[in-house]
């Protein structure tokens, strides 16, 4: 394990329990957490996108606020829903908020999950083509997205332009030279998987994927990683990619920790329906003792084929006890699993 950081889902509510009672909250704090993140050692904050929920949806803002308020964590997202993506407005607020963080962005991006409202992308003005299906769309997005990135000039100039232009076709601005190799596509299917290899994308897989063989989820997603790092090698990529997971993961270490999470729970994965079709298996959380947390993480096949972990944090408990959990993590059990 080379990386460990957190993914901040970016609730909020207006209740007595929530320390994070509105959208101010979430954003402001999350801007706190990340620099409390870098402050302990930790190697990456990550953040969700989800549309018409109490949750973190505009990353690009957030993404550049953190950039501007660190200096060395990573900064990126598990996961952008890119039916929701035009992708040349995208290339834009991207490379501007890349730079901001000096190189430090990490984009995790997805045909997304189901939403909360009806194909919501339709009211953001998107539209899926003659025989295409929402997942279609959303990969569309995304192959054009990787193409813009390249920053190659496609756009005719005006030849009465109201400043000078370089010479040939224009690109996107600002431009970021190396970000196309800093996307990350999440993956829930092991199909997926070999597409984002064959298209040069790292890969994130999180607390649930299709269930494809029955197995349990991390048997499962090590074989995901295993598919995605041969169709890697088999499409001649000459750089290493990147792969992470995602866990929920506490430590219990004060009477804290064991009011919250010490009284049992899910301890076994789960099995679901993202739709009428689609069955899933959804990860089990992690909550004990650190000597027992680095027996039940090393049983981990997928965090062991996986390179970076992603802690799902639980934002409403605020930024001061997310901290003291990610403390744990990496002074108690993480460099037994070979970080530091």
């Amino acid at each position: 394990m080379k990386k460990i950081g957190f993914l901040s889902f970016g609730h909020w509510a207006p209740s007595p329990q929530s320390r994070t009672q509105s959208a101010a909250d979430a954003l402001l704090q999350s801007i706190d957490l990340a620099m409390e993140a870098e402050r302990l050692g930790m190697d990456g904050a990550y953040f969700r996108v989800h549309h018409f929920a109490q949750q973190l949806a505009s990353p690009f803002p957030l993404l550049a606020a953190v950039g501007a308020k660190t200096r060395k964590i990573e900064i990126g997202t598990a996961v952008i829903d890119m039916r929701y993506e035009n992708p040349h407005y995208m290339v834009e607020d991207a490379g501007a908020a890349d730079l901001i963080s000096s190189g430090r962005l990490q984009l995790g991006i997805s045909r997304g999950s189901p939403e909360q409202v009806i194909d919501g992308w339709r009211y953001f003005g998107y539209r899926s083509t003659k025989g295409e299906d929402d997942a279609d769309m959303g990969r569309r997005h995304a192959e054009e997205f990787l193409e813009l990135l390249r920053g190659k000039g496609f756009a005719q100039p005006n030849p009465r332009p109201m400043f000078p232009n370089p010479p040939g076709l224009l690109r996107l601005e600002p431009y970021s030279a190396d970000l196309r190799d800093r996307i990350w596509w999440g993956s829930a299917s092991n199909a997926t998987a070999e597409w984002a290899a064959k298209l040069g994308m790292n890969m994130q897989t999180s607390t649930l994927k299709f269930d494809e063989t029955g197995e349990s989820l991390h048997i499962q997603q090590a074989a995901q990683i295993r598919a995605f790092r041969a169709a890697w090698k088999q499409a001649g990529h000459t750089r290493t990619p990147r792969i992470s997971v995602s866990r929920s993961i506490f430590p219990l270490i004060d009477d804290r920790d064991r009011a919250y999470f010490g009284r049992g729970g899910q301890e076994d994965d789960k099995i679901g329906f993202l739709d009428e079709n689609t069955r899933a298996i959804f990860g089990r959380s992690y909550a004990a003792e650190p000597y027992i947390l680095v027996e039940q993480l090393r049983n981990d096949e997928a965090i062991a084929e996986a390179d970076t972990l992603l802690l799902t944090i639980p934002n409403q408990l605020g930024v001061a006890y997310n901290a003291h959990v990610m403390e744990a993590i990496l002074t108690t059990v993480a460099p037994a699993l070979g970080w530091h």
